[in-house]
C-alpha cells in the first residue's frame, strides 16, 4: 500500500510565518493546541487549520493523549526544503567566489 498523497507541499506549508513559528514551537517538544494557541493573538480554530496544513504536508503529525490531541514536529519533511537551498547555497557561493577573485585581480585606480 503506497503513502497517502499530500495536500500541500512544505513549500506552501511554511509560506505563512505563524505555520514557520508553529513549526519551530513544536522543534523543541510536542504541545496541545491550547499550548501552541497561547503564542498567537488568534483562535484555536484558526491555530487548528494552520494545523490541518501542516499535517497536509506532512510536517506534523498529531496523536490523542487522554482528552487532548499532541501535535509533534516531523522534520523529516524538511529535508525537501535542506536540499532546495543547498542548490542556492552553491550558487551564492560561487558567485561571491567570482567577485572576490574579480576584486583581487582589480588594478587599484589609484
Amino acid at each position: 500500500m503506497s503513502a497517502p498523497a499530500l495536500k500541500h507541499d512544505v513549500f506552501q506549508a511554511i509560506a505563512d510565518p505563524t505555520r514557520r513559528t508553529v513549526l519551530q514551537l513544536l522543534a523543541r517538544n510536542d504541545m496541545p493546541i491550547v499550548a501552541i494557541s497561547e503564542n498567537f493573538p488568534l483562535s484555536r480554530t484558526a491555530i487548528n487549520k494552520h494545523l490541518h496544513i501542516l499535517s497536509d504536508a506532512g510536517l506534523v503529525s498529531s496523536r490523542r493523549v487522554g482528552r487532548e490531541t499532541r501535535y509533534r514536529l516531523q522534520p523529516e519533511r524538511l529535508i525537501e526544503l535542506k536540499d532546495w537551498l543547498a542548490f542556492f547555497e552553491t550558487y551564492w557561493d560561487d558567485r561571491m567566489s567570482l567577485l572576490k577573485e574579480f576584486v583581487e585581480n582589480t588594478p587599484d585606480p589609484q
